[in-house]
């Protein structure tokens, strides 16, 4: 866990790099490989910037996903509340707090079924397929999302929407994917992969935006 990596110097970033590229991690002369189950995840502060490093887009493109976390409702606020407050007490009573574990094995048996048992018809995969070519050629549907554009996805994003479809469909108890599940996800995928122009910086359009375009004209199956 990353927390606030963009603060993290380039030579940390690079080290992490080596992480998430490799599944390696490398001190002085000696490589060491990482455990399967090794995943990085990561903060950033969307307000402070001082003092801030950008991270590279080769690092970028190698999270799987980027959640947007805004402030939350009145029904997690609570839930919020009375964690902390669960927490204030345990640790009040020196006791640890009991915190639910998944079996190693089950994680790997599941993510062996996403691959082998859950359906993806050349359809909903042509689907997908045409939803990241779009961001890197969308003049084929609006001349002025070319404008909006200065870099599309990478065949990584390709595999990081299958992916996370697959998870989607899954979680919600299907063992198929649905133009649902791709629609759910692409955001989440996309958003950190899709470099925009200046001009569209200018007129303040977001990736979100980029992509919401792009999933409005591309048809569904």
């Amino acid at each position: 866990l990353a927390d606030e990596i963009n603060r993290a110097p380039a030579k940390v970033q690079s080290a992490l790099l080596e992480a998430m590229a490799e599944r390696q991690v490398t001190i002085g002369s000696t490589t060491y490989p990482l455990p399967k189950l090794f995943l990085v995840m990561a903060t950033q502060n969307p307000i402070e910037q001082e003092g801030t490093y950008p991270l590279p887009e080769a690092q970028l493109d190698r999270f799987l996903m980027h959640i947007q976390i805004t402030y939350p409702n009145s029904k997690a606020e609570q839930t919020i509340l009375q964690l902390a407050r669960q927490e204030a007490l345990d640790f009040a009573s020196d006791k640890s707090m009991r915190v639910p574990q998944i079996k190693q094995n089950t994680i790997f048996a599941i993510r062996k079924s996403l691959l082998e048992d859950m359906h993806v018809s050349a359809a909903i995969e042509n689907y997908m397929i045409e939803l990241v070519l779009a961001t890197r050629n969308p003049e084929r549907y609006d001349e002025q999302l070319k404008s909006w554009l200065r870099f599309g996805a990478s065949p990584r994003g390709t595999i990081s929407l299958d992916r996370c479809a697959r998870a989607h469909a899954w979680l919600h108890n299907r063992d198929y994917v649905a133009p649902e599940d791709i629609q759910a996800v692409l955001h989440d995928v996309l958003r950190h992969r899709v470099l925009l122009s200046y001009e569209a910086e200018a007129e303040g359009i977001s990736s979100d935006q980029f992509i919401s375009e792009i999933l409005n004209r591309v048809a569904i199956p």
